[in-house]
């Protein structure tokens, strides 16, 4: 049997913590907000990004102007920065095995399809990703099916045992999939929130880079001959 390995996408493949960063502090500055460093960041990142805003002191009304014409604020400083991101240390080569072992690849993401995509096929991964589930547009982000229902979904359709399927991520909604869905839970530290809120959440598994993932795929059986 080959496992399924469910990826989040910002902070956990891709590395644009900082890029996202940079995007927060503009908005701030741009309302007189004092600008944050990454603790802080981390220490208050949540999602929809209604909430991180709202939790670093900005005013309802401050927040609707963020959010207005589908949040071109955000994104119109976000996509350019994250097009300069690479992925995160050992996230290559766990793709190319999983393509290599013939695994399902799943990126399951708050993120919009379409610059999604575009990141993946700018860093040369696209052929290694079996499904992207992620929001359809701008219009539709946070407004759709929640990360869960849409794995539950797709898991339902083809028919995916939740004993050989695997989430990773960078936040502690990934460890709640996992517990929803009866997975395997992997947390990764150094994206978008603080490795204490991480274990927090109580997740599996720990890591602080992906060339840590394929020892607890091959202490579950997976993978057994292969080398990162």
């Amino acid at each position: 049997m080959k496992p399924t390995l469910v990826f989040d996408w910002n902070g956990t493949l891709l590395d644009d913590t900082y890029a996202v960063l940079e995007t927060t502090n503009v908005i701030l500055d741009r309302f007189g907000r004092p600008i944050i460093d990454i603790n802080t960041f981390r220490e208050h990142f949540d999602v929809p990004l209604s909430r991180l805003y709202r939790g670093l002191g900005m005013s309802q009304e401050e927040v609707e102007i963020v959010e207005r014409d589908e949040g071109a604020l955000f994104h119109d400083t976000y996509e350019p920065l994250a097009g300069k991101a690479d992925l995160r240390e050992g996230a290559r080569r766990v793709l190319e095995l999983a393509r290599r072992e013939s695994a399902l690849l799943i990126i399951l993401s708050n993120h919009i399809v379409a610059p999604l995509q575009l990141q993946l096929r700018r860093l040369g991964v696209d052929d290694y990703v079996t499904e992207v589930l992620a929001f359809e547009s701008r219009a539709m982000q946070y407004k759709s099916m929640s990360k869960g229902e849409r794995l539950r979904l797709y898991m339902h359709r083809y028919n995916l045992k939740p004993s050989s399927t695997f989430i990773i991520g960078d936040m502690p909604v990934e460890t709640d999939i996992a517990r929803n869905l009866g997975l395997k839970s992997i947390s990764i530290t150094g994206g978008f929130v603080s490795a204490s809120r991480l274990q927090a959440a109580g997740p599996d598994y720990t890591i602080n880079n992906h060339h840590e993932l394929l020892p607890i795929l091959q202490s579950h059986g997976f993978f057994r001959n292969a080398r990162l």
